[in-house]
């Protein structure tokens, strides 16, 4: 659709989205997924797993899953996603509760209202709570940031994807300004300009889960319609640096992937990464990425 420029219902992106369900990543990770829904050993008994339900483990439970399987464009029209998205519902946006994604870092508030929205629940009141959010968290200085009380950071990049996967017709004012906010941000820091050089914000990734690098924020930024703007030339120079000579892109590693100075060494080791293509290899997915970052700047320029 991207590359293309064929609408929803063209005929041959009906037939491709039918065989995302039948045939590859998707239809292996949706064979794993209990009946009920998630991906978990079982369903919370207790306050404690409540807790931990739908986010651990880490890069193995139903929110991360879930992550790719919006990436891919399924939809709540398939009963499964229906089911993980009533789960999500059930257990992590009850207003009412005290042990929900309102009271969670906005790495993971902006990873679930992405994939909620993707999949069809962008107009949800518990959804549009989480925006709200978000716009609240938004630091002075236009960023986000995990932390508490720290300033914005490119590497709390979720919630301007968030905001990304919201067409724009059904965006607030609030939701605009804070856009132009982060993007701004991101621009100042040509993507990559925040203190010292971290190796791995320039290798390429996927699943990205909660880590940026260069192509997440091109591709965020370019989908948001900033793909015009002069200050993402150093970027896309790395970009297309990395091309390879039969036109692809490489996977560089699969996360976690993290550079000294990260501060993630003990969760790093009890991480069990989730891969859908060998890293150091030509991929689908970066190429997939890189080439739909690309077209826009062309289209900007036009």
């Amino acid at each position: 659709m991207d590359l293309l420029d064929r609408k929803a219902d063209d005929p041959d992106v009906k037939a491709a989205l039918s065989t995302i369900l039948r045939v590859g990543w998707a239809r292996d990770l949706l064979r794993t997924q209990k009946p009920t829904g998630y991906w978990e050993a079982h369903e919370p008994r207790t306050v404690r797993e409540w807790v931990s339900f739908l986010r651990f483990p880490r890069f193995g439970s139903s929110i991360w899953k879930g992550i790719i399987l919006s990436d891919l464009g399924l939809t709540a029209a398939d009963r499964r996603v229906r089911r993980l998205a009533d789960l999500i519902f059930e257990y992590k946006l009850h207003l009412s509760s005290e042990v929900n994604f309102f009271t969670e870092e906005v790495c993971i508030v902006g990873n679930t209202a992405r994939m909620l929205t993707r999949v069809g629940y962008g107009e949800d009141r518990r959804v549009r709570k989480l925006y709200d959010w978000m716009i609240e968290d938004q630091r002075e200085d236009g960023g986000w940031n995990c932390a508490a009380g720290k300033p914005g950071t490119l590497d709390c990049w979720e919630a301007l994807a968030a905001f990304a996967s919201v067409p724009k017709a059904s965006r607030t004012a609030a939701m605009e300004r804070s856009i132009s906010r982060g993007a701004e941000f991101y621009l100042e820091r040509k993507l990559f300009e925040e203190g010292r050089r971290y190796a791995p914000w320039f290798r390429f990734h996927y699943p990205t889960h909660y880590y940026y690098d260069v192509l997440v924020g091109l591709d965020v930024l370019t989908g948001l319609g900033y793909a015009g703007d002069r200050r993402l030339q150093p970027a896309l120079r790395i970009l297309r640096e990395k091309r390879q000579s039969d036109g692809t892109w490489f996977l560089d590693r699969i996360h976690p992937d993290e550079g000294p100075g990260s501060g993630r060494g003990a969760v790093r080791k009890k991480v069990r990464p989730l891969a859908l293509e060998p890293a150091g290899e030509p991929s689908k997915w970066i190429t997939l990425t890189a080439l739909r970052v690309l077209k826009r700047v062309e289209d900007a320029s036009s």
